[in-house]
């Protein structure tokens, strides 16, 4: 029970409460029964002795008759046992020097007795520490005073009193039963707590057993949701990957007005569901702990016209006035970063500005705060005068699938991670992000981050003389590229584009096939899809570089995908291939690589190609 008991409680069981240990339980039940044993016990020998006229004795049972009585009511009311225990212990100890130096004028069996019964109490009660102290309080006054006797120097002048055989029988009877309540109560209790310790171990196991089942469960499910990730990743990002190029390819047509105008809502309307995609799987890889930041050279300056290349276009076209402020500065320091993680915050909180603002004006600040030579400091500010935030939902717009209000969701639209993305990857490196904001007037968002300063000169790489237009179709037809793809729409998704380029593939419909086309034939690049029936791409992969051919087997090969599973990056690297272009992509990107990996590939400025695929 763990309510108060009353003054007039005489009940054990009242004074018991939830916060006691199992050890408090014990002491606090052998308080009140050893108690009530004292009181019965003094009150007994009192009336013995009082017929005998022990003056003495008779006073020194009164006196524990009262205190008996007085603890054992104060402990009912009150259970603080270690208070009690020590009054007990007092009293109790100065009764017997009375009684052995004064009343009795002797140490006999019923004083070992009383010693014992000290030392068992007090151990149990308080503790070795005044166990050891209640102990010696008793033990060396004994020894001194038999010593004193055997010297015949005790001084005291009184006439002892002898008690008659039956007060002398009631009182070692009334010692052992103390003693031997004190030892079989305590250690009835150390059994008990033996046996608790037994169970509470047994259960301990029986949860470390289902917490390492939970954990199992919870790794297969995090393994599941993966898996269904990169499975709806691909299954979306392939028709994704088909609709916005074909979209391209149909506008770079010279399709009619009005064709024109339904091609752009089709390309924007993938494009959004495309970005909702992106947020969902970039937000899953941070909170799964799977992201890592990358430190490569960058240039900030010409980093930030391009992060701002796109939204400043949005932005005009919405009526707005948009202001890219970067200082001139940073044109001159490469520094160490990653441009991935810095193109995501960035973007989000630009594009934010822009989708809440119907009216007015964004500026982008990028300025330097603290140049130490080695490392910077830099500022970045993304200002709006658009709908505003209020004070009291300024933390819950960076929570995840949250936007300020179920009005602006429906008014606005998307899948609110944006600023949630933006939180965690920000928290992560360690960086704040200070918000301010006016409702109808607009927001603020700024956050510093540190770069490490680049303090070598960059190695200047000569480039390949770019061709001219005549002799592209000469360069490029003698380029040999296989794709294997088995998604018919991506096949001639890549023919058409690969015709931009003058160059006219090779197909396998599996990565089984793929492997028997470079058998048997001579190519200069592989592109890979990695989900394919039959033999999947890092499988073909893996079989092209066991081939006993070094041509063959040093082939390059560019994974192409629409999976986006954490580790796939580390995946295709394992499996052999040399480089990774997520669908759908820009055709500069892939023009890039193919580019880095085929020696005999021109640097071909070309014309017309879809900006991305």
């Amino acid at each position: 029970m763990s309510k108060t008991p009353s003054f007039f409680n005489f009940s054990v069981n009242s004074i018991l409460s939830h916060k006691h240990t199992t050890l408090d339980v014990a002491r606090i039940k052998l308080l009140y029964y050893g108690l009530a044993l004292s009181f019965f016990t003094s009150l007994m020998l009192f009336f013995g002795v009082l017929n005998n006229q022990y003056l003495i004795i008779g006073s020194i049972t009164a006196t524990l008759t009262v205190v008996s009585a007085i603890l054992f009511k104060y402990l009912t009311y009150r259970p603080h046992y270690r208070t009690i225990s020590h009054i007990a212990l007092i009293v109790g100890t100065i009764a017997y020097l009375i009684n052995i130096y004064v009343a009795r004028q002797g140490v006999d069996a019923i004083s070992v007795g009383v010693i014992v019964l000290i030392m068992l109490f007090s151990f149990n009660m308080l503790g070795p520490k005044m166990g050891y102290l209640y102990s010696a309080l008793t033990i060396v006054p004994s020894l001194l005073l038999l010593l004193l006797q055997n010297g015949n120097s005790f001084l005291i002048t009184l006439k002892p009193e002898k008690v008659d055989e039956a007060t002398f029988i009631i009182s070692l009877t009334a010692c052992l039963v103390m003693v031997l309540f004190v030892y079989s109560h305590f250690y009835a209790s150390f059994i008990r707590a033996l046996r608790q310790l037994s169970e509470t171990t047994e259960r301990q196991h029986s949860l470390s057993a289902q917490f390492e089942s939970a954990i199992e469960k919870a790794n297969k499910s995090s393994e599941a949701k993966s898996e269904f990730l990169s499975t709806m990743s691909h299954e979306i990002r392939t028709p994704l990957n088909a609709v916005i190029g074909m979209t391209d390819l149909l506008m770079m047509g010279g399709p009619r007005p009005d064709q024109k105008e339904n091609l752009e809502v089709l390309k924007f309307s993938a494009g959004n569901l495309l970005s909702v995609v992106n947020d969902v799987l970039d937000f899953n890889k941070i909170e799964s702990g799977k992201l890592v930041f990358e430190k490569t050279r960058l240039n900030l300056y010409d980093l930030m016209h391009s992060i701002c290349g796109g939204p400043s276009i949005t932005a005009r076209q919405k009526g707005l006035n948009f202001t890219l402020d970067v200082e001139t500065l940073l044109k001159k320091k490469a520094l160490f970063g990653d441009p991935t993680r810095i193109t995501q915050i960035v973007f989000n909180l630009v594009s934010n500005a822009i989708k809440f603002t119907t009216d007015g004006n964004i500026l982008v600040k990028v300025a330097c705060v603290e140049d130490r030579h080695d490392r910077l400091t830099v500022n970045f500010l993304v200002m709006d005068t658009g709908i505003g935030i209020p004070r009291e939902r300024l933390d819950v717009i960076f929570e995840p699938f949250t936007q300020e209000s179920v009005s602006t969701t429906r008014q606005y639209g998307g899948t609110g991670l944006g600023l949630a993305i933006v939180k965690r990857l920000m928290e992560l490196q360690g960086i704040k992000i200070n918000v301010k904001s006016t409702v109808d007037k607009g927001s603020e968002f700024s956050f510093n981050m540190e770069f490490p300063v680049a303090t070598e000169k960059p190695v200047v790489v000569s480039k390949k003389t770019p061709l001219t237009i005549q002799t592209e179709a000469e360069a490029f037809g003698a380029i040999r590229l296989l794709i294997a793809e088995d998604n018919p729409v991506n096949v001639m998704l890549m023919k058409k584009l690969l015709s931009k380029w003058n160059i006219t593939p090779f197909i396998a419909e599996n990565g089984e096939r793929a492997v028997e086309f470079v058998q048997y034939g001579n190519f200069d690049i592989i592109l890979m899809d990695l989900q394919m029936p039959v033999m999947n791409g890092f499988d073909a992969a893996v079989e092209i570089r066991k081939m006993a051919d070094p041509k063959k087997s040093k082939i390059p090969i560019i994974a192409l995908t629409a999976s986006a599973l954490f580790d796939i990056k580390e995946r295709v690297y394992e499996s052999g291939m040399n480089a990774y272009v997520s669908k759908p992509f820009k055709p500069d990107d892939l023009y890039e690589k193919i580019l880095n990996l085929v020696p005999s590939m021109p640097d071909i400025k070309f014309q017309n190609i879809p900006a991305a695929l």
